[in-house]
């Protein structure tokens, strides 16, 4: 079916502001050009104040899309491109990438202290001994390489150092290797731990601080969660098309010689 003068000018549009298009664009834009057009205009805001530079923001895009928590691989793929295309290295991305892969030990976070209460309504014994010598060194590191401390991790070094260690030794690879400014690297964390599918506030407030006192704006973490409040989106992109084709499949059976009812 030919696009409607409206629709054509929404696309035009959507193409010029965000230099993409897809299949599943095209089916929302079919299904409700008024409410594409909205999404635009949302999504353009930090486009259009553009505090942080373009590579930065499709990390921040990569980041929300990869996460463990959302996994949407079409837009993965798009603002990977996206990101090479505006001067991003291999290095850089593979660092968005290992900074979005330890968004899994909020897990630990979260469940080790909620552990500890269990213990002790239960009656139960746990370690309260004071850190031995090596824990205090897997604590200095850790602040050495991360920048800052949280008293969740005291129930994990405390329950587990063994485990501790060896996330002190996976969290630090894009620390150590350096490919992104460290302002960068905690506005990504920023980033995954605002975004919808996970609300992870703690880590919020210690990202934001962090990207602060590595110079951060204002401006810029609210570029930050501007990119990733529009994940939202998703659920329609994926399922407009399905929602087409399931009227397509209503109407091919009402025809003479459709499938059976």
């Amino acid at each position: 079916m030919p696009l409607s003068s409206r629709q054509q000018a929404i696309k035009d549009d959507f193409i010029r502001i965000r230099n993409t298009w897809a299949p599943q664009w095209e089916s929302i834009l079919r299904m409700d050009c008024e409410f594409l057009n909205a999404y635009l205009h949302l999504s353009a805001v930090p486009l259009r104040h553009n505090h942080l530079e373009n590579k930065v923001k499709e990390f921040i895009y990569i980041a929300v899309n990869a996460s463990s928590t959302h996994l949407f691989a079409p837009g993965i793929q798009m603002h990977l491109k996206a990101a090479i295309e505006f001067g991003a290295s291999r290095d850089e991305l593979m660092e968005v990438l290992q900074l979005t892969s330890t968004v899994g030990i909020h897990a630990a976070n979260v469940g080790v202290p909620v552990l500890l209460e269990v213990l002790d309504e239960e009656g139960l014994s746990r370690n309260t001994a004071p850190l031995n010598e090596k824990c205090q060194a897997l604590k200095a590191s850790f602040m050495t390489k991360q920048g800052y401390w949280d008293a969740s991790w005291d129930a994990l070094l405390h329950l587990d150092p063994d485990f501790f260690e060896a996330y002190v030794q996976f969290a630090a690879i894009p620390w150590d290797a350096g490919h992104l400014e460290p302002k960068v690297k905690e506005l990504v964390l920023c980033a995954l731990d605002a975004a919808a599918t996970h609300l992870y506030r703690p880590g919020i407030k210690t990202h934001m601080r962090n990207a602060l006192r590595h110079g951060a704006t204002q401006e810029e973490i609210m570029e930050v969660l501007e990119i990733a409040s529009v994940i939202g989106i998703h659920g329609a992109l994926i399922a407009a098309p399905m929602l087409e084709d399931s009227f397509a499949a209503i109407s091919q059976v009402g025809q003479p010689g459709g499938a059976p009812g």
